[in-house]
């Protein structure tokens, strides 16, 4: 991997201005290809073959470009702390690391199992915080405002989420060690993840409500109730947050088995 860009001085103004400027295109290109590749291979496909599968219907063309435009607010603000946070890792502020035998191999998925169960945590806590009616209007109600969601939905946030959604990596890799590649991966899945449980498609088969270890994962029906009954289904990757709080929707197994189950 090459590394030579960490060379760079960025809290020079103009370096500083050049990673932040290929990071938020990097970030916002990949929500649009990624996004329009689901729409069209995903969902339309589906949609001709399998029409039970949609969750969501056809959302407003106003409604897509009002997404889009707050996803590049959001992109920009991806690329401003993913900049800070290679200016944090040059400083020796984080517990980053790139070579592979600095901590035995089987630290690398025990790393990765760990930051999804602390993402999920953070994630589910702050989720239902900004719910709270006085927070709800003026940041979370951007999201909400996508009652009908679709992949566009993904990034679709009021910038001060944008913030709250974005900060976590950062601050897990000041406390815990984790290799470059498990953090990229994660970045990944947070785009990926975001994009399936919006799209108003459902993927996963029935039998995944019936697997011991896949049932906890979320997917668009799961999701797709939060937007339409804002109390339910807080969670992000997992479902064992709702369950264990008693958040999860009393209608998710009856909507669930409409979408999946053989017509």
């Amino acid at each position: 991997m090459d590394l030579t860009f960490l060379q760079r001085d960025y809290t020079v103004p103009g370096t500083f201005l050049y990673l932040f400027c290929v990071f938020t295109v990097i970030i916002f290109v990949r929500y649009i290809i990624m996004s329009g590749l689901y729409q069209r291979w995903v969902y339309d496909r589906l949609a001709r073959i399998i029409p039970r599968r949609i969750i969501s219907p056809r959302y407003p063309k106003d409604q897509k470009m009002k997404e889009i435009m707050w996803s590049g607010i959001s992109s920009v603000l991806f690329g401003i702390i993913g900049v800070l946070m290679i200016m944090a890792w040059q400083k020796g502020y984080t517990a980053i690391y790139v070579d592979w035998v600095e901590y035995p191999l089987w630290y690398i998925p025990f790393s990765f199992v760990g930051a999804l169960f602390v993402h999920e945590t953070y994630y589910y806590w702050i989720h239902r915080w900004l719910h709270h009616p006085k927070i709800y209007k003026f940041v979370h109600r951007v999201h909400h405002e996508s009652v009908s969601t679709s992949v566009w939905t993904s990034f679709s946030f009021h910038p001060i989420e944008s913030v709250l959604q974005a900060i976590i990596i950062p601050l897990m890799v000041m406390i815990v060690p984790m290799h470059l590649s498990v953090m990229l991966v994660l970045l990944m899945i947070m785009t990926l993840s975001a994009i399936i449980n919006h799209a108003g498609v459902e993927i996963f088969p029935s039998s995944w409500r019936r697997n011991t270890v896949m049932k906890w994962f979320i997917g668009s029906t799961h999701h797709d109730l939060h937007h339409r009954r804002f109390t339910k289904n807080y969670g992000l990757y997992f479902t064992f947050w709702d369950i264990w709080m008693d958040t999860e929707s009393e209608e998710f197994d009856a909507r669930w088995i409409k979408a999946t189950e053989a017509e």
